[in-house]
């Protein structure tokens, strides 16, 4: 029978394609990730990997495998961590995927507290779009999800956390910024600036110019808000932006502005995503609720929910 290490391995190469980065990423030799490997070819009885000098290849078995290995080692990793979850929640480490344009305006704001309350409890986080953080999530890569709700996909809980305000961004010498609020009709006919396809904020963004008659700018796309607000500050365009990253980027320097929504402002509801029955989804509920607690008194310009 294969051993669960031989499975990790396999697993690994399937995610690297590359021998040493399989070897880096599971802590071994390269010399010992193939010796496995090829032992584990042995008992299956099957070719799982075409090697070449350039390239690594996971053959048709090698896949279907692969997928199995995945499903086996989350079940072993939801046994660790229940048995670890009984003694000590929320001591170990949670393995947690956040969107680009969350993770560096939230996390600083709840990880100082968090590590003062539970400073056994470490957090490896991996930024990304949201459709390739639920792969990671659904193949047990990651535990926990930080994303813009709601998700689509079987399979999966989500619990909401606040709400975040869209605010318009815009050159500090633009007409708005002499007014204390934006109507939404003032933004008829005004381009707009946007992240590229693939970001939930984009989708966000597209409707609402379509809802409000601005124009989306599509010949100029941000790769992220930092570099939208250079281009606002070059006069391209204006922004529409979330709360949180206008607190921390735009709030205290003065190349771009920064007005609300008169009336009612459009935003996101933000919140934590999970696998379906994992073991820790009551260590998860209790983190959302340290968390809502912490953002309450760090966060003005969001509304916590729950």
């Amino acid at each position: 029978m294969p051993s669960l290490k031989q499975l990790r391995y396999l697993v690994a190469l399937d995610d690297h394609r590359s021998f040493r980065r399989a070897a880096e990423a599971c802590h071994v030799t390269q010399p010992t990730l193939s010796a496995q490997l090829k032992e584990l070819e042995l008992k299956l009885g099957g070719g799982l990997v075409e090697r070449s000098r350039h390239h690594v290849i996971v053959t048709p078995l090698g896949r279907q495998i692969c997928e199995r290995a995945r499903r086996a080692l989350r079940e072993v990793d939801e046994i660790a961590a229940l048995a670890q979850m009984a003694q000590r929640p929320l001591q170990s480490t949670i393995r947690i995927g956040v969107v680009q344009t969350l993770g560096s305006y939230m996390l600083p704001l709840i990880v100082p507290d968090l590590h003062d309350s539970h400073p056994a409890l470490k957090l490896y986080m991996r930024e990304g779009l949201a459709d390739y953080l639920l792969r990671g999530l659904g193949d047990g890569a990651l535990d926990l999800l930080f994303l813009p709700l709601p998700v689509q996909g079987a399979g999966m809980a989500t619990m909401p956390l606040f709400r975040e305000p869209i605010a318009v961004v815009m050159p500090h010498d633009h007409p708005f910024a002499a007014c204390d609020a934006v109507a939404p009709d003032q933004l008829r006919g005004e381009t707009i600036l946007s992240l590229e396809p693939g970001h939930r904020l984009y989708e966000q963004v597209r409707r609402l110019c379509d809802e409000y008659g601005a124009e989306l700018s599509r010949d100029y796309e941000g790769t992220s808000l930092d570099t939208l607000r250079q281009m606002v500050a070059m006069g391209m365009g204006l922004s529409l932006m979330p709360a949180l990253y206008v607190k921390s980027e735009v709030a205290h320097q003065d190349i771009v502005v920064a007005r609300p929504f008169r009336g009612t402002p459009p935003a996101r509801t933000v919140g934590m995503v999970w696998r379906q029955g994992t073991a820790r989804q009551d260590e998860f509920r209790e983190l959302a609720s340290l968390i809502r607690t912490i953002l309450k008194d760090r966060a003005p310009e969001i509304v916590v929910l729950g």
